[in-house]
């Protein structure tokens, strides 16, 4: 498997209608860095909103894989992530001015296109692969999905509809950008003639056409070609889950077994599967900010008595002198970088400056005020994980004030990120990203 991250050398377009909504648009891909990760953004709205695909973010699965954060959502977001998933592309920021991406031909074949269109450009940023060892099983509505350990994606899938004309079919292939171009990505999508008016009624397939899908009427198949594989159905089927998988947020080495797959169920098998992903995640055994009381939510500043009533860090490993302002997702803080400082008797002792991972312990300690504030999160423990992309600008002297703001990025179950930067003046000295995970004490 690739184990560097990867993006896309340039931007790409494609224009359609989307197979359920019908609505004209237009999708771009464009470049994004490391740990961006795949997001769509609706350029048709004011705010440009983004959502993440993302099993938290998943909406209505009944026909259609939907992602959604608050009230903006993108619908049949699964035949793009397919093509994305199989090729390894993990940064790559789409934009829609529509709701829906376009349809195509019902098959991930355009996307594949995209993909060698735009070139892939490999990154610096190491791909963590989610292996789960131990076997998983989901049912739902008479369907099921097992996973078992395995050094690869690999999808084993069986459908049986019970209908004239239409055999069980069955169909197991490891996932490589070379099978899925080949076997995979030409499917095309597919509905039964006497589902039609049920799809209609829920406001569904306003853009469908035998252009874009395939129509099973008793034995006869409707499409404007023949089918592209005797056993066209089962491999759309997997396309789909391929596509589904992506809502994990990071690449999976699994063998998925999978009985009369459908959206909700490949719904309910990466949600399982994030949910064991969370659980297998190493917890680092050394904490950077212990067992903290709830903030009160209008406390805005406190001092340093405040300060030592809220961290038990004490001298000489205390960096934070006064909290200036605490908001709902950020807050600055202050040191006060003195001559007196213990380090700098060892640290340069003829050319003083403060050591970086000093100030990489004080963008942690400011974190942790932040991290330990909602109500819910009193009386755990937040242990540091991990520090990303830090860069030590310029150097610390004495007698400089050291502005700390850190601002909190998302929180996914237990596992948060924040991005710390600290100033001197208005010039930036350092920053980095903070990983942490909250237990209970």
């Amino acid at each position: 498997m690739v184990k560097q991250q990867q993006t896309i050398k340039r931007a790409v377009s494609f224009s359609g209608i989307g197979i359920h909504t019908g609505n004209k648009v237009s999708m771009t891909w464009k470049p994004a860095p490391v740990d961006h990760g795949i997001k769509f953004m609706r350029a048709d709205l004011e705010t440009k909103p983004v959502v993440e695909p993302l099993a938290a973010n998943l909406g209505d699965v009944t026909r259609w894989t939907t992602i959604q954060s608050g009230n903006v959502a993108v619908h049949t977001v699964e035949h793009v992530l397919a093509a994305l998933n199989a090729f390894s592309i993990d940064n790559v920021l789409i934009e829609l001015d529509g709701n829906e991406p376009p349809v195509a031909d019902g098959s991930s074949k355009e996307f594949v296109r995209m993909i060698h269109e735009a070139g892939i450009q490999p990154q610096e940023g190491k791909r963590e692969t989610f292996a789960p060892q131990q076997p998983l099983f989901v049912e739902k509505d008479g369907a099921l999905a097992i996973v078992l350990p395995s050094d690869h994606l690999r999808v084993s899938c069986t459908i049986q509809y019970g209908k004239p004309g239409l055999d069980a079919q069955y169909l197991s292939l490891a996932i490589t950008p070379e099978t899925f171009e080949t076997q995979l990505s030409g499917a095309r999508t597919f509905a039964f003639f006497e589902d039609l008016h049920y799809l209609m009624d829920k406001g569904l397939i306003k853009g469908g056409s035998l252009e874009n899908a395939v129509l099973i009427r008793n034995e006869t198949i409707l499409a404007t070609e023949p089918l592209r594989f005797r056993d066209e159905f089962v491999r759309h089927k997997i396309l789909d889950i391929v596509g589904d998988l992506t809502l994990l947020g990071a690449p999976l080495a699994a063998h998925i077994v999978v009985v009369r797959p459908s959206h909700a169920l490949n719904a309910e098998l990466t949600k399982a599967l994030t949910k064991a992903m969370e659980k297998a995640k190493p917890v680092v055994a050394e904490p950077f900010v212990p067992v903290m009381p709830a903030m009160p939510s209008k406390e805005i500043a406190f001092d340093i008595m405040g300060v030592l009533g809220i961290l038990p860090h004490r001298y000489p490993f205390l960096m934070v002198d006064r909290v200036l302002k605490v908001e709902a997702d950020k807050v600055v803080a202050l040191k006060n970088v003195t001559v007196n400082e213990p380090f700098f008797q060892g640290h340069f002792p003829g050319h003083p400056i403060m050591p970086g991972v000093l100030q990489l312990e004080a963008m942690a300690q400011v974190a942790g005020v932040l991290m330990m504030r909602p109500g819910e999160n009193a009386g755990k423990v937040a242990y540091f994980m991990s520090a990303n992309n830090v860069k030590w600008r310029k150097p610390v002297r004495p007698g400089d004030q050291l502005i700390i703001e850190v601002t909190m990025g998302k929180m996914r179950g237990k596992i948060g990120k924040a991005q710390g930067v600290c100033k001197v003046g208005d010039e930036v000295v350092s920053e980095a990203e903070v990983m942490f995970t909250i237990v209970d004490k």
